[in-house]
């Protein structure tokens, strides 16, 4: 079993409205690609739905945060039980980089890239309306992604929206005002 710590542990701005975040993940790449294309294995750790490996494809994300671990997570006032979004490919390269429009929110591209037997997942989303999205984002994406660390190395993930709860604190000290 192969239980690689994330690149860095959190996501950092590298630009005001754009974060990136990394994670070393276990290989091959193909694998790896299969969570982020495949409805089925992005569920567990992201979101469900449908996605057309084609440029310009519609799809809807679905989210059930709730579920991600068991027993199930308690999620925080104000936050409904299944959220979704309406998506559309940007950029497509299997398996090395998808790229997504976000709703409203910009947009977030995945690249893989081999490393030896590992592959390093960067996570960049653009165009972050304001510092409260990208404190909401920034725990979001390092619950999702630490989740899938969990997911691809068949361990348990730790419960969602505990986790988000301490990590939008923690990203509140750790990204410039």
């Amino acid at each position: 079993m192969n239980t690689l710590a994330p690149v860095d542990p959190y996501g950092v701005l590298i630009e005001p409205d754009t974060m990136k975040l990394e994670r070393l993940l276990p290989g091959p790449i193909e694998r790896v690609w299969t969570y982020l294309a495949e409805s089925d294995l992005r569920s567990q750790w992201l979101a469900a739905g449908d996605m057309p490996m084609k440029i310009d494809a519609s799809f809807e994300l679905v989210w059930r945060n709730d579920t991600l671990s068991h027993p199930p997570s308690r999620r925080p006032e104000g936050f409904s039980e299944v959220q979704r979004m309406q998506s559309r490919i940007v950029e497509l390269d299997p398996p090395h980089r998808l790229t997504i429009s976000w709703g409203g929110s910009g947009s977030v591209s995945f690249d893989l890239e081999t490393r030896g037997k590992d592959v390093l997942l960067t996570v960049i989303h653009r165009r972050m309306p304001d510092r409260a999205a990208a404190l909401m984002f920034g725990a979001g994406w390092h619950m999702h992604l630490d989740t899938l660390v969990a997911r691809i190395n068949g361990q348990p993930a730790q419960p969602f929206w505990e986790g988000w709860t301490r990590l939008k604190t923690e990203y509140g000290r750790v990204l410039p005002a």
